[in-house]
């Protein structure tokens, strides 16, 4: 097992030949490479199912013995300064990639009639094995909004620059050695500073309050990549980030605290703001942000495991839901034509039922889920953080409570606006 897992580093760069080769095949061989274009999706599948393969292969001994391999490697080494990169390998790891995986591999196998009739298909595939070979790398990579990097970038030097590594088994144990043998409250200070800014990126990645308004402009895309950045990748990684330095902020009762707090706040915010919504993809947005607000209570109240159970029932459920929306869409356009405005305007939707039988299961199904209806996946995961909830604040369990509550109604309010009723449209 230990020669499979010197080979995990492998694991990015697999969906990486499919965006090269596109690209170099459209610049010198348009024509060919366009009439090859089932090949690509049906390759892009086929690296992104090895890809899977890989990472269940690399999660057994994960699942049975939690066992940890971390490789480095040296990068530039001057006097007492060495820079050094590499792959940590661990059951978080493992369930990410799983994660990506799998709803990566729905969705591309979604695009490929959803995006037979645009011009942009090969470029579409191209893109979207790039994106998953980015998110596969995950493990040392964040990307986030402006306000979410900087905030990143300051508490990862300011951390550096305390404890003098960028190592994860390192890093966890000087901070912890600072906080529990330094008595000096200006280090402190410094210290809770530097993993507050690391908060402020995976706030603004998983698009917590009050770093959320990026989420709506991320629905002009189609809807597959909506369905893969709100289910498994982007605004995953804000969690992923807490819960890869979960040791640095577990230490801190102030900012688990806020953590909490914050998260508390995004769940009732996201779910009035899916009430109000007409876009059916906005709607699920929203939901989305409600969803991984209960994710981050959990990690504020210390509950890690119950926070990582939810962010992959979320994930699935979430995933479906998109799709879903993806082939109501098209329904619509064949009635409103190619319209957003009216296409995603659950307003004017109504009775489509008998024109998507199959979407409509479907969607309930998910729908079913994320309203957390036993013995659906979201129900499992939601009542735990719910029950985790009550033994840390009455209030806080309260608010979590009502909003589940809110979210079963919105979500049968997309449903039947969708589904039910009369076409509002002629």
């Amino acid at each position: 097992m230990e020669h499979t897992y010197q080979y995990a580093w492998i694991i990015p760069f697999l969906p990486l030949p499919i965006p090269m080769l596109l690209g170099v095949g459209l610049l010198l061989f348009p024509t060919a490479t366009k009439n090859l274009r089932r090949m690509w999706s049906f390759t892009s599948v086929l690296l992104l199912s090895i890809v899977m393969t890989f990472s269940v292969n690399l999660s057994i001994p994960q699942i049975n013995s939690s066992s940890i391999y971390q490789y480095v490697w040296s990068w530039t080494i001057n006097n007492d300064f060495s820079l050094e990169f590499g792959y940590l390998i661990d059951p978080l790891t493992s369930i990410m990639s799983i994660l990506i995986t799998t709803v990566g591999i729905m969705v591309l196998i979604y695009s490929d009639n959803y995006m037979s009739h645009d011009q942009g298909y090969l470029r579409f595939f191209a893109y979207m094995s790039f994106f998953n070979a980015s998110m596969l790398g995950l493990v040392t990579t964040f990307v986030t909004n402006r306000v979410g990097d900087f905030g990143l970038l300051l508490g990862i030097l300011g951390l550096y620059w305390i404890t003098g590594s960028f190592e994860f088994r390192d890093l966890f144990e000087i901070f912890n050695n600072l906080i529990y043998n330094n008595n000096n409250g200006t280090n402190f200070l410094f210290v809770s500073l530097c993993v507050l800014f690391l908060f402020v990126g995976a706030v603004a990645k998983s698009a917590q309050f009050p770093l959320h308004v990026w989420l709506p402009d991320a629905m002009e895309g189609p809807t597959p990549i909506s369905a893969l950045i709100h289910a498994a990748t982007m605004v995953a990684a804000g969690i992923f980030l807490l819960a890869r330095l979960f040791p640095l902020f577990i230490v801190i009762p102030y900012i688990m605290s806020l953590i909490s707090l914050i998260g508390i706040i995004t769940i009732l915010l996201g779910a009035t703001l899916a009430l109000a919504q007409k876009d059916i993809k906005r709607s699920l947005a929203y939901s989305t942000m409600s969803q991984l607000g209960y994710t981050m209570l959990a990690l504020g109240m210390g509950s890690y495991r119950a926070a990582l159970f939810h962010l992959i029932t979320h994930a699935y459920s979430k995933a479906l839901l998109f799709l879903g929306s993806g082939s109501i869409i098209h329904s619509m356009e064949a009635i409103v034509g190619y319209s957003p405005d009216k296409s995603q305007n659950m307003v004017l939707m109504g009775g489509l039922t008998k024109h998507v039988p199959i979407t409509k299961n479907t969607f309930l199904l998910g729908t079913l889920s994320l309203c957390g209806i036993p013995p659906l996946a979201c129900f499992w995961s939601k009542d735990e953080i719910l029950n985790d909830s009550w033994l840390y604040s009455p209030i806080f369990a309260i608010i979590a409570c009502l909003t589940a509550g809110l979210t079963a109604f919105y979500m049968f309010r997309i449903y039947l606006l969708t589904f039910e009723g009369y076409l509002n449209v002629h």
